[in-house]
């Protein structure tokens, strides 16, 4: 992957105790691309609910988990705290 540009990478908190926490990622890439998230593909169909049992039932502490995946435009970083980190692919 090429280097991003500073204004390619966005990082966001994500509400760890949210319902379908996944759903949070939809909302913040269509804020960023100015549209809305039925619009988008739906974040299931690339993660399934990982991002959900992370935050449901999350590791020790110690084990410092990430998921990184892609999803539409951006290539995405979430740990088990909640911390999100998207950069636009193109």
């Amino acid at each position: 992957m090429t280097e991003a540009r500073d204004e390619e990478v966005f990082h966001h908190e994500l509400e760890t105790s949210r319902n379908e926490p996944s759903v949070q990622i939809a909302e913040i890439v269509a804020s960023h691309e100015d549209t809305n998230e039925e619009s988008l593909t739906p974040v299931y169909n690339q993660i399934d609910h990982v991002i959900s049992h992370i935050f449901s039932d999350p590791p020790d502490p110690s084990a410092e988990v990430e998921v990184t995946f892609s999803y539409e435009q951006y290539r995405i970083t979430v740990e088990q705290n909640g911390e999100a980190t998207f950069v636009r692919t193109k």
